[in-house]
């Protein structure tokens, strides 16, 4: 179905976006898109560094008491 769009169709969904919602409304909807995109990388970014971070600072712990270590 959308394979059959072409140049002339995109122009023609590109007009009506326009006309419907004005020029001004639609810079400032991409505006608040690019805030949205630039948070999300953010978000990502610091998920990444926690997860990081916390396989960093794990280290293995022996937990076997004092008078099973002998037992070996």
């Amino acid at each position: 179905m959308l394979n059959n769009i072409g140049l002339p169709g995109l122009l023609l969904i590109a007009v009506v976006v326009l006309v419907l919602f004005g020029r001004g409304k639609i810079s400032a909807m991409m505006g608040e898109v690019g805030k949205g995109i630039t948070a999300f990388k953010k978000g990502v970014d610091d998920g990444t560094k926690e997860i990081q971070e916390a396989d960093a600072g794990e280290t293995a712990k022996d937990i076997t008491p004092e008078a099973e270590k002998d037992k070996v």
